[in-house]
């Protein structure tokens, strides 16, 4: 996956907003104004994502790739290294994941309204 692949993806998620709220070198990738994937804009050597605890520890034991969330609160992220042998499957599962965590953790009419532009977004 290239960074295009990547912005492409991360903003085909409903609801998905990207901002550069840590400068102009880190995309952000938000939802319900929560973050949900980040990625270095200059290199895109990796791009960290949120994860269920026990699965973000079996991840980094299966693949050398997926390493603990890079300035991020290791329990609850991961850094996935672009290049290193995750297919473009996995990093999607992972970003779709990750956006699934977040909004999760929204207040209930937000992901009612998310919800909606799901369904609406079908005809």
């Amino acid at each position: 996956m290239n960074i295009e692949e990547y912005r492409d993806f991360c903003l085909s998620l409903s609801g998905a907003t990207e901002e550069t709220p840590f400068g102009p070198d880190t995309l952000v990738f938000k939802v319900g104004g929560k973050i949900f994937a980040l990625t270095d804009l200059q290199t895109f050597a990796s791009f960290n994502v949120k994860c269920d605890p026990a699965l973000a520890e079996e991840l980094r034991e299966q693949y050398d790739f997926v390493r603990p969330g890079f300035h991020m609160n290791k329990k609850h992220w991961n850094t996935i290294l672009v290049g290193a042998g995750a297919t473009v499957a996995q990093q999607r599962q992972w970003l779709t994941h990750s956006y699934q965590l977040v909004v999760a953790s929204l207040p209930k009419a937000v992901r009612a309204e998310l919800a909606e532009a799901n369904s609406s977004a079908d005809f």
